[in-house]
Order: structure tokens, then C-alpha cells, then sequence
């Protein structure tokens, strides 16, 4: 069995996935997404602009062929050549207590670096390099690493003094290899005996690891049909544990459990959330929180304001807007676009030029990054106090209301999580804020216009998706209170 740096490194993330990997049905998983597929072709990209800097061999096999590309990238090193690129190293190793023989390990870094040293092939040795993406050195990266690092030293008979990272804007990162590879080890035997015992790991549905996996509409249809917990907001995989040996497994014995059970193990506050999360998904309803009056306003006018924003370039493009009458009764959307990198300093001041023609009006938004954004955007252009400042106390944050102010069944309180369950849609079903990045990554190359459509449409839904929520929750604590008042 082969256990290669990815699958490694999709263990570290989730084991799940390394065994679906090696064993699952592969009709199961999904196509990349566009979004999946940019970050593929930016790490390539930054790949071929450090390996530009200088010249390097690469070994010629077969494809898959890796025992040949091992001879191959062997003797490579043996002649001594300074950079090896997609260099192939295999060895093996014995797991305790498998009938295996052993497990076979490739390693394929990005380069293989000739210094100064001793080897099994003179008075040079290599070291390993792997250029990621990433702007930090992550765990996993680093564990990836050493992986790469400890198959080397079984190949040229010595261990490198340590392996490096090369990351987007920070550059060259050493790994310490005597921490790393220790840890290293543990890692892959861990994902060697989930691999050869061939038993599918337990699903756990994490959002923010989960989405851009291409098994993740398998998992989550599997999570699905057994209600698993996972799915219930405030279930983390560390509180999962703690619910596991209460034997607290499903959502009925969640929902009925006595505080007083949870609070073995959780805070009363922790306790009372996941009991009325559990309730609210069971009995699929809307359960108020407390019964005051959540500072919600209501106006004549307000404004509804989400960003659209592309983190490697650093800029906000969209800066949208809709403009509600209620008086009137009229609603109107202002996309604020930055076609071009250049022209975001214009959108920034158009956007100050329309909120304080209502100055009195209540600026509503998603969470907290559009308040992020507008600090970000005012000290960019040095903006004045008083133009920007003042907005501060105007910003009304919608996920906070309804976090405080009500349970809901709902899987996660995004906002198309939770504007869905109200029955509110979006035009493109397929919108999101990674695919946005993307679109208006392509229209940077392409220059197609329907590009922007897309996102301009987006950004919209989005507004009024927050001004669908933010009524429904006015509403819903004004009746309670009319009910309790009663």
C-alpha cells in the first residue's frame, strides 16, 4: 500500500477522507469547484515563479511508474546536480501489528536541494523543499515535511539538518526536524492502521473543512440520513467527544437530556445551547431565545451593505448597497465596483457619498467584516475621522442579532443558512463567496463582462437576504413580545 504526502496531509485534515481516498467509491466525489481549481492553478503559479529562479533536473519515468522514477531521481543525486524537481523517494516501513508486510512511503517534494554534507553518495547531501501557497507555516505543512525529510534520509543514508517551506509573501521557512518528525511518525502510523484496516471512519461534517472537498456531498448525505450531530451548530468535534461518552449520540437523547447530565462535562451556558439547538432541529422550529427587545432598529430609511472582496490582491471590488424606503416603499441596489484593483480608492468614496445622503439612516450587515473592512478601507486612503468614524455607531450586525436573540434548525447560522429556512433564494443557486473570488479573477484575465453580472447579482441577494432576515427577527421578538405583553 502506498502512502503518498497527500494522503498524509488529507489525514491530518480529516481521516476520513485519507480512507476514502484508498478505498471509497470514486464516482462518489465531486468534480473541483472553479474555486478549487484557481487555488491549484495559484499554487502552480507561484511554483513556477520560484522554480524560474534557477536551473533544475527533473527525473524521466513512466507515468505512475514510481520504482522507475525512484531510479531515475537516484541517479540524479548520485551525479551530484545541484536541483531536483519532482524528485520520486520510496521506503518502507513495518506496522505493528499488521499482516502487511509493510507500508510503502513516496515522497515527492517540490525540489531536492545539493549541500554540503555527508551522504551515502560522497561529500554532498539533499534537503527537501516544498513551495505551498499559504501564507504561514501551518502544522500540516510542516508535518508534510518532514515526511518528506525522513523518506529522503532513508535514500541518501542521512538525515538532512532540516527541510524548508517556501510560502507566499513570507518565502523560506526551515522545519524543525527534531520536533516535526517525531510527530511525523505517529501521524502516519495512525493513518497506516485506518488505511489497512480497511473500516470507514465515522463522518463529521466541519464546514469550513468540508466544503471544498470532493467528498463532501457523500459525507454530508451520509451525516444526513443518521441526523448525525455534527450537523447541530455548537457541536465540535472536541464537545462530540465529551457527548460520546455521556452516550449522547443522537438528536431525540440531546434534546431530552437533564442539564444537570451536561454540566458534568460543559458550562451551563455551553449546556443550555446545545439542548435548545438539539430541540430546535428536532421540533424543526424557531425557539426565542429571551423575550426582550433586541435593540433592532427600525427606520424610515435603512441601508443594507454586504463586500465583495478578493483576499490576494488585498481589495474590497464590490461595495453593495440597497436602499430601503420603507415610507416610499421602495427599495433600490447600489453596486459600488471596482473593475480594475486601481479603481477601489473611487468605489470607497462613492460609497461614503451615498450613506451619508441618509445620514440618520441604520446600516445593517452580516457579521462583523464589512465593519473590518470600512476601518481597513478609511486608513488605506486616509480617510477623515468624521467621514467614517460616525459609521461605527450606525452599524447594525444581523448574525449577532439572531445569535442572541433566537435558536433556529439550521445547520450553520450563515446567512444562507438561515435566509433559506425563512424561504428566501438566491437567483444562482451556485453563488458563493469563493466562486465570486473566482469570477472576478477571470474577468481580471478575460474580461467578460457577464463575469461581473454574476457578482453584481450576487452581492445583491446577499443585501436583501440580511434585509429578509433582519425583518423576520423584528417581527418574530415584536409578536413574542405582544404575546407575553398579552
Amino acid at each position: 500500500m502506498l502512502l503518498t504526502a497527500e494522503l498524509l496531509l488529507h489525514y491530518q485534515r480529516c481521516n476520513r477522507r485519507a480512507f476514502l481516498d484508498v478505498c471509497g467509491d470514486r464516482t462518489q466525489m465531486e468534480p473541483p469547484s472553479d474555486f478549487h481549481l484557481k487555488l491549484l492553478q495559484d499554487r502552480f503559479a507561484h511554483q513556477k515563479t520560484f522554480l524560474a529562479e534557477d536551473v533544475y533536473h527533473q527525473p524521466v519515468y513512466a507515468k505512475g511508474d514510481w520504482e522507475a522514477g525512484a531510479i531515475a531521481t537516484l541517479a540524479l543525486m548520485e551525479q551530484g546536480v545541484d536541483r531536483i524537481h519532482k524528485g520520486v523517494l520510496l521506503t518502507e516501513i513495518a506496522i505493528e501489528g499488521s499482516e502487511e508486510s509493510a507500508i510503502v512511503l513516496l515522497s515527492r517534494p517540490d525540489l531536492l536541494v545539493k549541500q554540503p554534507g555527508t551522504s551515502r553518495f560522497g561529500d554532498w547531501l539533499y534537503v527537501p523543499v516544498d513551495i505551498q501557497l499559504g501564507k504561514r507555516a501551518k502544522l500540516d505543512y510542516q508535518i508534510i515535511a518532514a515526511f518528506h525529510a525522513h523518506v529522503l534520509a532513508q535514500t541518501q543514508e542521512t538525515m538532512p539538518e532540516t527541510a524548508w517551506l517556501i510560502l507566499r509573501e513570507k518565502g523560506a521557512y526551515p522545519v524543525d526536524l527534531d520536533i516535526r518528525i517525531p510527530q511525523m511518525q505517529i501521524i502516519v502510523e495512525k493513518c497506516s492502521q485506518i488505511l489497512l484496516e480497511e473500516q470507514e471512519p465515522e463522518v463529521f461534517i466541519s464546514r469550513q473543512r468540508c466544503n471544498i472537498c470532493a467528498w463532501y456531498s457523500y459525507c454530508y448525505g451520509v451525516a444526513k440520513s443518521q441526523q448525525h450531530l455534527s450537523l447541530l451548530p455548537g457541536v465540535t468535534p472536541s464537545r462530540y467527544t465529551y457527548l460520546q461518552a455521556l452516550n449522547l449520540t443522537t438528536l431525540s437523547s440531546l434534546a431530552n437530556v437533564s442539564l444537570s447530565v451536561l454540566e458534568e462535562v460543559f458550562d451551563r451556558e455551553v449546556a443550555v445551547q446545545l439542548v435548545r439547538q438539539a430541540q430546535s432541529v428536532l421540533e424543526n422550529r424557531a425557539i426565542l431565545i429571551s423575550p426582550q427587545p433586541l435593540n433592532l432598529p427600525t427606520a424610515a430609511i435603512e441601508l443594507y451593505f454586504d463586500i465583495e472582496a478578493e483576499p490576494d490582491l488585498d481589495i474590497a471590488y464590490l461595495l453593495g448597497v440597497l436602499v430601503v424606503d420603507r415610507e416610499a416603499k421602495t427599495e433600490k441596489f447600489y453596486p459600488f465596483l471596482a473593475e480594475q484593483p486601481e479603481d477601489e480608492a473611487s468605489i470607497w468614496q462613492q460609497f461614503l457619498d451615498l450613506v451619508w445622503t441618509y445620514p440618520y439612516a441604520p446600516i445593517f450587515h452580516f457579521c462583523d467584516y464589512e465593519v473590518l473592512a470600512v476601518r481597513q478601507l478609511a486608513r488605506r486612503y486616509n480617510t477623515p475621522d468624521y467621514l467614517w468614524k460616525p459609521l461605527l455607531t450606525r452599524f447594525v450586525d444581523v448574525h449577532e442579532k439572531v445569535c442572541s436573540g433566537v435558536t433556529l434548525p439550521v445547520e450553520n447560522y450563515t446567512l444562507k443558512a438561515i435566509a433559506r429556512w425563512l424561504g428566501f433564494e438566491w437567483r444562482d443557486v451556485k453563488a458563493n463567496g469563493a466562486q465570486a473570488i473566482y469570477w472576478y479573477d477571470r474577468w481580471l484575465k478575460t474580461c467578460d463582462r457577464t463575469l461581473l453580472d454574476k457578482i453584481v447579482l450576487y452581492n445583491e441577494d446577499d443585501c436583501r437576504a440580511t434585509h429578509h432576515v433582519k425583518d423576520w427577527l423584528a417581527n418574530a421578538v415584536q409578536n413574542s413580545l405582544k404575546i407575553n405583553a398579552g
